[in-house]
């Protein structure tokens, strides 16, 4: 009878640790699945800071470049143009290239990439002859630089959708090539209506 009560309670102990050890992994999964929030892939890609393609890194510095110039640019449109075509046009670019600059940092936030503050010597130098500039002689000025400017951008964004590696800077070059291309078509218009 003693064997049989050994038995028994053997049974018991292992019963009773086997329950545990179910309950210790059930909590485990029950955490894995908090901590994803329903994905069961972890984001790694969000907790690693990842190195990006030094091509890509040059993209994004340029378009950081040429987003903080087309703001500046805007702001002296706004304030020192003479026609209403191009301080609404100003207007545009602060609030288009200052939402692209908000993205563009966001996105690059764990991508090891530094980004300008200030824009680059050739882009001040611009921004400073323009702001010398008032009336009439600034709205030429302006018009023919951003008409130049955004020439160049829908060229270099468009070959960049193409060679991007990053698949966040690439989506980021596809989603914004639109909009310099509308910057584009209005600038033009603009010159044509002040000729």
């Amino acid at each position: 009878m003693k064997g049989l009560r050994g038995v028994i309670a053997l049974l018991l102990i292992i019963g009773a640790l086997q329950a545990c050890t179910d309950r210790q992994g059930q909590n485990y999964n029950n955490k894995l699945a908090d901590d994803t929030d329903g994905d069961t892939t972890p984001d790694t890609a969000a907790k690693l800071h990842m190195v990006v393609d030094n091509d890509d890194s040059q993209f994004a510095i340029a378009a950081m470049n040429g987003g903080m110039t087309e703001v500046a640019l805007g702001r002296l449109a706004v304030k020192q143009g003479k026609s209403k075509e191009v301080k609404n046009f100003g207007a545009m670019m602060v609030k288009d290239h200052s939402k692209a600059n908000n993205k563009l940092m966001v996105l690059i936030k764990d991508k090891n990439i530094k980004l300008p503050s200030l824009p680059a010597e050739k882009e001040q130098a611009l921004i400073k002859m323009l702001s010398q500039k008032s009336g009439a002689d600034f709205d030429k000025a302006y018009v023919n630089a951003m008409v130049d400017d955004h020439q160049e951008d829908v060229k270099e964004f468009t070959a960049e959708t193409k060679k991007l590696q990053d698949p966040d800077l690439k989506n980021f070059a596809i989603k914004t090539l639109p909009v310099l291309q509308n910057h584009l078509g209005e600038i033009k218009a603009i010159k044509d209506v002040l000729k």
